[in-house]
């Protein structure tokens, strides 16, 4: 038998992978693909449950890393697994420290494709923003012989990943989103952000996953924690769910077995 085919998805916080890739995580889990996790935090700075008064962020994340296991086995996750950063401190990482454990769990899974968010953070948010590019770096590091990773992480061998995307969400994707949710922002340092779309020429990959936006829906709601957030998200037709998780749309940073220019609709396209 051949190498089986690995999808490795490297994110900031729970949910993460619900809201922004899960139906890339359902389609490839029922076509037999493995997919696996790689989080940053734990989401330690979220919402407490029900409005109660928050416990501290110990508490909060064991309840969002309980969350987060229980929509990724929805998903068909394989495996989940965290870098153990704070919620919020992802850009003040130690970049050499970072980049090294996100090495380790490419060397050890040795995906061929990795899916990270885009360098806008999908709408400026830090952590998004970091992990981008402590990602990217990570992924085009793993390959390199003459890395040396901190303590512990040198059992595995250097790996080639294959192909790497970025979520790029275009101007319909967004508007269906922010029908459900309103005006998506992040204000950092006083200054207020907001998601700006892809336009579609940039969309290198569109996937296919109406069939699976039932299970991401699913996904969703087991963040429980922060449904606060997302409770219009309940009261949306089927339509407007088809709208939010019918298909995902990707940038490809690059690939070592497809032209560039060609428009996708399978990750693995150029692999199979």
């Amino acid at each position: 038998m051949g190498t089986p085919l690995r999808l490795m998805c490297i994110l900031a916080h729970p949910d993460d992978e619900s809201l922004g890739v899960g139906g890339t995580l359902a389609k490839y889990h029922a076509e037999g693909v493995e997919t696996y996790l790689v989080t940053a935090t734990r989401g330690e700075r979220g919402r407490y449950p029900d409005g109660r008064e928050h416990a501290g962020p110990d508490a909060l994340g064991r309840i969002r890393e309980s969350e987060l296991r229980t929509a990724a086995g929805e998903l068909g996750v394989r495996e989940v697994q965290f870098l153990n950063y704070l919620d919020g401190e992802l850009d003040q990482a130690d970049p050499r420290e970072a980049i090294s454990r996100i090495v380790h769990h490419l060397r050890r899974v040795r995906p061929q494709v990795v899916i990270t968010f885009g360098p806008d953070g999908a709408y400026g948010h830090p952590d998004h923003i970091a992990i981008s590019q402590l990602a990217t770096a990570a992924t085009m590091a793993t390959a390199d012989p003459g890395l040396v990773l901190s303590s512990g992480n040198g059992a595995f061998p250097p790996h080639r990943v294959s192909k790497l995307y970025y979520v790029a969400w275009p101007e319909r994707k967004w508007a269906a989103y922010q029908a459900a949710f309103k005006k998506l922002t992040i204000t950092v340092e006083g200054v207020e952000r907001q998601a700006t779309p892809w336009p579609d020429w940039a969309i290198s990959a569109v996937l296919d996953t109406q069939q699976h936006w039932p299970t991401v829906w699913r996904a969703v709601t087991k963040h429980e924690s922060q449904m606060a957030i997302y409770n219009r998200l309940e009261d949306l037709s089927p339509d407007h769910h088809r709208g939010l998780w019918g298909s995902q749309e990707f940038y490809r940073v690059y690939s070592l077995v497809t032209p560039s220019r060609e428009r996708e609709t399978d990750l693995f396209h150029g692999l199979r």
